[in-house]
């Protein structure tokens, strides 16, 4: 019964957004592309550090049409001795973004987590995702979903993640602040219960050129193993740049 609710709840979030997407527009399309490439002191995932306690290197890039329906990958180095997921992690992932209200975008997808250097055995994975933003001023409060239907690498059941995201960019300097909250519900978790929360608070300043430096404190519930614990609280310093 708790399946069945979980699904009903991410195919409705998702179909109504899709709903809500505009159609394609008559005059030519265009498609723009982004990038992304950064250093982390640790990579973590809802507040889980996959990369061991060490440095992880992260790419990628998003090809967007100008309906809002948009394709991409992206990839960051994993521990593979505490972890057991091999040492490499690659997404791809396919969607719509867009504005569906003034100050209110929504962002729908699904994601392909994929661990091309794993161990024998399952550990890929599909998840769907919702996102809805509400902009007010230089603040944007973010209300997501994320849904991992049964699948043999989450052990024949599923995973069910909600979160919350509020950015404030500080006017008239280069400085951002967020905060992040979330939970998970399933298999990927290092609880006895299945049940956990994820936290974040963390800034970032803009050094130009499409660089920046944040810094955030990551944790989350859970016990990792007698040799690491994946769930430790941390501090995190990002050196990221777009384009």
């Amino acid at each position: 019964m708790l399946t069945s609710v979980r699904s009903l709840m991410a195919a409705t979030l998702i179909g109504s957004a899709l709903l809500a997407a505009p159609a394609f527009a008559q005059e030519e399309s265009e498609i723009t592309f982004t990038g992304t490439a950064a250093l982390v002191s640790e990579y973590r995932f809802r507040g889980v550090d996959l990369s061991g306690g060490d440095i992880a290197a992260q790419a990628g890039i998003t090809a967007k049409h100008s309906s809002g329906i948009y394709v991409g990958t992206w990839g960051s180095s994993l521990d593979e001795n505490s972890v057991g997921y091999g040492h490499t992690e690659l997404d791809l992932f396919a969607g719509w973004s867009g504005e569906v209200a003034s100050g209110v975008t929504a962002d729908v997808g699904v994601i392909y987590y994929a661990y091309p250097n794993a161990p024998a055995g399952d550990f890929d994975y599909v998840e769907l995702y919702g996102k809805t933003g509400f902009g007010v001023g230089p603040a944007t409060l973010t209300l997501g979903v994320a849904y991992a239907p049964e699948q043999d690498s989450l052990g024949g059941t599923d995973n069910l993640y909600l979160s919350t995201d509020l950015g404030v960019g500080i006017p008239d300097t280069p400085i951002s602040l967020s905060a992040h909250l979330g939970y998970t519900d399933g298999f990927l978790t290092y609880t006895p219960n299945g049940k956990a929360w994820d936290w974040a608070l963390g800034g970032s300043v803009a050094v130009g050129g499409g660089v920046s430096v944040g810094a955030s404190y990551i944790g989350a519930e859970g016990t990792g193993t007698p040799a690491y614990d994946f769930v430790d609280d941390a501090f995190v310093v990002t050196l990221s740049a777009s384009f």
